[in-house]
């Protein structure tokens, strides 16, 4: 988030201005009081229970939605000073005082918790939430990957149908098409990789082969790349805690149902 003059725009990681998709948090930050500043965050939408759903983000950004909030958790420029060489603790102190403490503001100030990082962990993992971001509190700033800012990610299985299978565009690598296994009707929920090797994954793939059907459990944007199957084999999937679709999935195990 970059403000200057009165005026706000909001970067990707990549440096794509989405400002126009982030309405609400452009007219919060041009009433923040400073010259200038750049702030670093990160954009969510918030279920019922306040954590983050990562499902709903894409249709808020598409509408516009001013129910996007910017999680902001540090602070790199201020008024024309570089603050990037100071400790984090420092610039999150200039960030707090910046933001001040209002709970309608579509900017919110991420705030911290130091103590055991392993019973934060598991109070992330035990409340179905993504992961645990970590910052080393003395570290000046530094972009792109560092040892000192670390995601610790929290994974959970769950079990599955198969309903297909396709290839991954940039890999080419089989995945296989999931459904829940206790929904009235087939609804898609992602896909997962087979992480099998050996005999087990000659296996699953000739078990998928024989199930091949002619009959589509869903309609998909690349017909031509989908091999369906008869919703028989169940399967055993690591994936990523939190949100309704799958996030880096990777079938770990299959039986027959």
């Amino acid at each position: 988030l970059v403000i200057e003059e009165g005026t706000a725009r909001v970067y990707t990681r990549n440096g794509h201005d989405w400002s126009d998709r982030y309405p609400g948090i452009v007219r919060a930050a041009s009433n923040l009081r400073c010259r200038s500043a750049i702030i670093d965050g990160e954009a969510i939408v918030q279920d019922g229970n306040g954590s983050s759903d990562f499902d709903a983000l894409p249709t808020s950004i598409q509408s516009r939605s001013n129910n996007i909030i910017l999680c902001a958790f540090d602070l790199l420029h201020l008024n024309g000073v570089d603050l990037r060489q100071q400790i984090l603790l420092d610039r999150r102190s200039e960030l707090s005082h910046l933001l001040g403490g209002d709970p309608t503001s579509r900017i919110q100030f991420s705030e911290e918790f130091i103590g055991s990082g392993a019973v934060f962990f598991k109070a992330c993992a035990d409340n179905n939430l993504e992961g645990v971001a970590s910052k080393l509190i003395i570290s000046p700033y530094r972009s792109g990957r560092t040892k000192t800012w670390l995601t610790t990610k929290c994974f959970t299985e769950s079990t599955f149908v198969v309903i297909g299978t396709d290839s991954d565009r940039k890999t080419g690598a089989v995945r296989a098409l999931l459904a829940p296994t206790d929904s009235d009707g087939l609804s898609y929920v992602g896909a997962a990789y087979i992480a099998l090797g050996g005999d087990r994954r000659i296996a699953i793939l000739a078990e998928l082969e024989r199930l091949t059907t002619s009959w589509a459990a869903f309609k998909s944007s690349r017909p031509s790349d989908v091999k369906w199957c008869k919703p028989r084999l169940r399967v055993r999937v690591k994936h990523l805690a939190g949100g309704k679709h799958l996030r880096h999935a990777t079938i770990r195990g299959f039986s027959h149902s």
